[in-house]
């Protein structure tokens, strides 16, 4: 079936108003052994609210187009998300996320930067996805910002630049931590440990405590470690957009 595309406008309040963001999210929706799982919520609704208080247009897509799944264990609602605004944007990114696009639909060079969730379900659908890696590749040669958080990493997975070199060789990066994998009980349940991944891929990888805040910054990539580091990156973001 096919999906027509959706695009949120926000509020258009300077100096963020001419400014697009593209968010791409997972599809996948069982883990190894058939758990359910997808998008974790809190790393789309954050981000997305940090987006609409800045004033910029979202679009959202996903690989297939859509409506995403959403892991189950990620609709308990932050504090922060309870009530007034914050509980506006969690119910509007609930919708949004019901009406993707399909991501081969996309032309990047009509956004100006790119926010990839995670979710466990990024762990299936995005490694090695050669739509996703061409979009991430596109933003990177254009310099525009390019973030993810927790599992989202995933996406940079089987990325190669013109010269076969891995995307993440030599970058400062972060992503959900083998510690916290083993602390949450999945290790079981997915293709492999996302930071010993991305090592091996020649990232500059580096984590914090778990389940705190941490981001790292490398020019125009932006990574977070879990949910928590939604919103740091989010702002990280819209800080490198009003330069």
């Amino acid at each position: 079936m096919m999906i027509a595309p959706f695009i949120a406008t926000l509020t258009t309040e300077p100096p963020m108003a001419e400014k697009s963001v593209l968010m791409v999210v997972t599809g996948a929706d069982k883990t190894l052994t058939g758990k359910p799982t997808g998008l974790w919520l809190e790393e789309f609704a954050a981000p997305y609210f940090e987006f609409k208080k800045a004033g910029m247009k979202v679009t959202v897509a996903s690989l297939n187009g859509g409506t995403t799944p959403v892991d189950p264990r990620s609709l308990e609602r932050p504090a922060e998300f309870q009530s007034g605004a914050g509980a506006t944007a969690w119910g509007e990114a609930g919708i949004l996320l019901k009406t993707t696009v399909q991501l081969s639909s996309i032309d990047p060079s009509t956004f100006d930067a790119l926010f990839i969730p995670g979710g466990h379900g990024t762990m299936f659908d995005f490694p090695n996805n050669g739509t996703l890696a061409a979009v991430i590749l596109k933003f990177d040669d254009a310099k525009k910002p390019i973030a993810s958080v927790c599992h989202g990493p995933a996406a940079f997975v089987g990325v190669k630049r013109s010269d076969g070199s891995s995307f993440v060789k030599g970058r400062s990066i972060t992503a959900f931590s083998n510690a916290e994998e083993v602390a949450m009980k999945l290790e079981g349940e997915v293709p492999f440990l996302l930071e010993s991944k991305l090592m091996q891929e020649g990232g500059r990888v580096s984590v914090g405590p778990n389940f705190t805040p941490y981001i790292k910054v490398d020019g125009n990539l932006i990574t977070g470690q879990n949910p928590m580091s939604s919103t740091p990156a989010a702002l990280e973001v819209i800080r490198l957009l009003m330069q």
